[in-house]
């Protein structure tokens, strides 16, 4: 049986006054990723834009790339438990206006 790429796409706006502090945040959440391969075993790619045109000009569009949506609901149960990454993730809701958060989940078609 074929795999089927999935992509979660999770997009927010930083607050104006907090753009250099998403920066180093953003490094230290990679560095995570990195230290940790075990914990992110599923994640076939990470990849950050800013969008320029269409949508909110300057909202960060986070793509994640995984082999099924098992596997994303696999990754999540477990970074759930990881106080680590949770931590970085209660600093990144900080920094980002409220109401901008969204996440999508898209099916590659074949």
């Amino acid at each position: 049986m074929e795999r089927i790429t999935i992509l979660v796409v999770n997009t927010w706006v930083v607050k104006p006054e907090k753009e250099g502090e998403f920066t180093k945040l953003w490094q230290r959440y990679l560095k995570y990723i990195k230290e940790n391969p075990k914990t992110f075993k599923e994640v076939k790619s990470i990849k950050l834009f800013t969008q320029m045109l269409g949508g909110i000009y300057g909202a960060h569009v986070e793509l994640v790339e995984y082999d099924s949506f098992a596997d994303f609901e696999k990754l999540l149960t477990r970074i759930f438990k990881d106080e680590g990454f949770m931590k970085v993730m209660q600093e990144l809701m900080l920094i980002m206006e409220p109401a901008s958060y969204s996440i999508n989940v898209w099916n590659a078609v074949t």
